[in-house]
Formats: structure tokens, C-alpha cells, sequence
């Protein structure tokens, strides 16, 4: 079976005791409405240096997990790094936080998941953290394990 095609609520049905689900409630941003992968992070807030940098080197099929903090105030992606995403790779892209471009990343082969959208750019100092565990909405993501996307939702191994 496709992985990209897997339904978390089947997922859920077949394994939910091997599984954690994120309950923040995400939108469904990219071209690609079911995408997993094993988990790549970055912890930043206001600055999407290291966003870019990350997706502008080979996914392999990874999916990177980016904690904004949830903060809505400025974009961490637009259409130009979603699309380098594309080139490199990359499965799909969940970011706590706000994207921009929302038309243009809705077009490409690329799964995303964000809060929202803000036309505001971000800044570009490139703080923030790189392969770390996060913690969203109470679930521990650690690097390497893998994630499943849709639109009803996130689900992580444990």
C-alpha cells in the first residue's frame, strides 16, 4: 500500500495503541492531502531561516515537523521554500505556526499542514534548534519516528 495514501482514522483502527494523535486542529494547506514519513524538526519562532535551509537539502521522503510556537504573527513558509520542499524530495511539511502563499502551495505535490496564514514575513537570523524533540499539543515528536498526515488529522508512533 501507498504510505502517502494511508487514512488515519483506519491507521487509528489498526494500531491506536502504537499511536499518538495531535489534536490541535491543523488545515490542510499543501496538494497533498495524505503524506508521511519519518519525522525531521526544527524548533524556531518568527524565523524561518532554518526552515529554508532544511528543505533546501534532500527529504528523502521526510517529513519536517516545524514548532512556531503556534504564533500566527509572521509565515514560516511560503510558496519559494514549499517549492524547494518539492525539489528536494520532502513528503510534507506540519508547522505550528502560520504559512503564506496559500494559493500557490495548495498547487504543489506537497503535503502541509500549518495553523493558518499571514502575508508577514519572518525574520531570517536563523535562530531556533534543528533535530530536537518537541512536544505539540501534549505529543512528544522525536526526531526519526514516523508521522502520518490527512485531513482528519496527525498521528505519531510512539
Amino acid at each position: 500500500m501507498n504510505a502517502s495514501a494511508v487514512n488515519t482514522a483506519d491507521l487509528y483502527d489498526e494500531r491506536g495503541a502504537e499511536l499518538d494523535s495531535v489534536s490541535l486542529q491543523f488545515q490542510s494547506l499543501g496538494g497533498r492531502t495524505h503524506f508521511s514519513g519519518p519525522v525531521r524538526t526544527i524548533r524556531c519562532f518568527e524565523d524561518n531561516a532554518l526552515v529554508k535551509s532544511v528543505l533546501a537539502t534532500p527529504g528523502n521522503g521526510s517529513v519536517l515537523v516545524v514548532d512556531g510556537a503556534g504564533s500566527l504573527r509572521t509565515a514560516l513558509m511560503g510558496d519559494l521554500i514549499a517549492a524547494s520542499a518539492v525539489a528536494n524530495g520532502w513528503a510534507g511539511v506540519v508547522i505550528n505556526g502560520a504559512i503564506r502563499d496559500r494559493v500557490a502551495i495548495s498547487e504543489l505535490p506537497l503535503g502541509v499542514k500549518a495553523l493558518g496564514s499571514n502575508p508577514r514575513k519572518s525574520a531570517k537570523a536563523g535562530a531556533g534548534e534543528i533535530d530536537v524533540p518537541l512536544e505539540l499539543d501534549g505529543v512528544a515528536i522525536r526526531p526519526g519516528a514516523l508521522i502520518w498526515c490527512d485531513p482528519d488529522g496527525i498521528l505519531l508512533e510512539r
